[in-house]
C-alpha cells in the first residue's frame, strides 16, 4: 500500500441496478483493488464525526497491495451529505452510476426488503401512503430512508444534479443496466478507458443478487405501473437533458 493513497472510484449507484455484477465485474482486475465484501458503506455512515473524519479503518478494506483501489456502495447517489463528504475526502474522484428503469427499480427494490423481512407491507400501500414512513422517521437524515425509499430512489433526475454540481462531467460515468446486463462487452470497455485500466476480462454475462423465489404477496399491478409512471414521467425528461441518458428505453413501455 502506498503512503497516503486514497479511494480513487466509486460505483455509487442505483440500488438494484446491477452495481452487484459490476463489482464482480470489477474484482476481476488486477489493477484493481476492492473490498472482499461490497458495500463499505463509509460516506453514509452517520456514526462518523465528519468534522474531522478519519478513514484508517476505511483504508483497511483494501489490504496491503498496491492497485486503483475502488468499491461500490449504491447508497452514495441518494443519501444526504454523501457526495459533499466524498468530495472533500478526494475531489478527484471518479464515480460510476449505473441506472435502471425507475419503475423496475422500485419493484426489485420491494421484493429485496420483503424478503430481507424488513418490509411488511404490499408493495401498492409502500408507494402510496407508505411514503410517509419517510417524514415520519426517527431518522438520520429526516425525508429519507434506507429501506422505505422504494419511490424516491428512483428520482434520478435531482441526484445527478448534486452529484454534476460536485464533480466535473469528465470524472463522472452514467451507465443503463440495461446495457450492463444485456450487451456487457461494450459497457466494460467504456469503463476500462474511464478509469484508466488495462481492459476488463470478459468471459460470460454476470446476474447477480436476483430476487429470492419466495410467496411475495403483492404484484407490479398495472394501477401500481400508472401511478409510477406518473410520478416518474416528467423527472424523466429532466433525466435525460441532464444526463445525456435515453430513458426512452425505459418511458416507451409506460406509456
Amino acid at each position: 500500500m502506498s503512503a497516503g493513497q486514497t479511494v480513487s472510484f466509486l460505483i455509487a449507484g442505483v440500488q438494484k441496478g446491477g452495481t452487484s455484477a459490476l463489482f464482480d465485474y470489477l474484482r476481476d482486475s488486477p489493477a484493481v483493488r476492492m473490498p472482499a465484501v461490497k458495500e463499505a458503506h463509509f460516506f453514509d455512515d452517520e456514526t462518523v464525526d465528519w468534522s474531522a473524519p478519519d478513514p484508517s479503518a476505511y483504508h483497511r478494506l483494501f489490504g496491503d497491495r498496491d492497485g486503483l483501489w475502488g468499491e461500490a456502495t449504491p447508497i452514495y447517489l441518494y443519501w444526504p451529505n454523501s457526495l459533499e463528504r466524498i468530495a472533500r475526502y478526494n475531489p478527484a474522484m471518479k464515480i460510476v452510476v449505473l441506472f435502471r428503469d425507475p419503475i423496475q427499480r422500485a419493484w426489485s427494490h420491494w421484493k429485496m426488503e420483503y424478503a430481507k423481512r424488513k418490509e411488511c407491507e404490499p408493495f401498492a400501500w409502500c408507494i402510496r401512503e407508505g411514503r410517509a414512513r419517510l417524514a415520519d422517521a426517527d431518522s438520520q437524515a429526516p425525508g429519507h430512508h434506507r429501506v422505505f425509499s422504494y419511490v424516491e430512489r428512483g428520482l434520478y433526475a435531482r441526484q445527478v444534479e448534486r452529484l454534476f454540481a460536485l464533480f466535473p462531467r469528465e470524472q463522472c460515468l452514467l451507465l443503463r443496466s440495461e446495457d450492463l446486463r444485456d450487451d456487457p462487452a461494450p459497457q466494460l470497455a467504456r469503463l476500462s478507458a474511464f478509469l484508466g485500466i488495462p481492459a476488463l476480462p470478459f468471459t460470460s454475462k454476470r446476474v447477480v443478487h436476483v430476487a429470492r423465489s419466495i410467496d411475495y404477496p403483492s404484484r407490479l399491478a398495472l394501477e401500481d405501473q400508472r401511478l409510477l409512471a406518473d410520478i416518474y414521467l416528467q423527472e424523466m425528461k429532466r433525466f435525460e437533458s441532464i444526463s445525456g441518458i435515453d430513458a426512452s428505453l425505459w418511458t416507451s413501455k409506460w406509456l
